[in-house]
Order: structure tokens, then sequence, then C-alpha cells
């Protein structure tokens, strides 16, 4: 089996607020996803990120280092998180990230991981 990582991407602007009914559904919605993973056998990791508003981003870029409090760019979405997962092929990993509830809200990039 192959490992994929999802990164999920999410509009800050957009996401539902902290104790609010809509976030807990979102919390539901995860709970179930990672327990449907579990069973199937794909989760290999993952977890959630902090919001951007309580973070901060740093880039290297040439050995120079940038910090910034927050996104290092006002429009860049929000890292939300990331899952590993095993998947025998594209296909599956494409069928998961479907499946994945922060595609209702942003984006779900997925990714082969290389393995060495």
């Amino acid at each position: 089996m192959a490992k994929y990582i999802f990164l999920q991407y999410i509009d800050a602007s957009k996401a539902p607020r902290p104790g609010s009914p809509e976030m807990q559904g979102v919390i539901d919605a995860f709970a179930s996803y990672l327990e449907e993973l579990k069973a199937a056998g794909a989760f290999h990791d993952g977890d959630p990120c902090q919001p951007s508003s309580a973070s901060f981003s740093v880039t290297v870029r040439d050995g120079h280092a940038k910090t910034a409090d927050g996104p290092m760019y006002a429009e860049s979405p929000w890292l939300n998180g990331y899952f590993v997962l095993n998947c025998k092929d594209r296909a599956e990993a494409s069928s998961w990230a479907a499946k994945n509830p922060a595609e209702h809200v942003g984006t779900v990039e997925v990714h082969p991981i290389l393995s060495l």
C-alpha cells in the first residue's frame, strides 16, 4: 500500500465559530470520517492544525527565514489539518478525499508520499 498525505485548506472566514452548533457538526463529521478510515485500515496518521490567528508561519528560501504571525500571506487559506492514509492506488486516495469533511468548506489536496 502506498501512503498519501491529505492537506486540508479552509477559508478561515467561512469556518464555524468555536462552540457553535455548526462547529459541533464539523467535529462530528470528522469523528465519523476518522472511524470510517480506521475501520477500513486506511488511517496512518493525522492531526488538526491550530487556526492561523493562533499560530505563526516560517518560510525559508535561499537560507533566509521569514516569520509572520498567522499565515505568511493574509489571503492564504488556513492549513486546517492533515491525514496520512494507506491507499492501494490513486483512485482510492481520490475516493477518500471526496469523503473528507473539509472538502465542503475548503480544499483537500492529495499528494503521494515517496517511499524511500
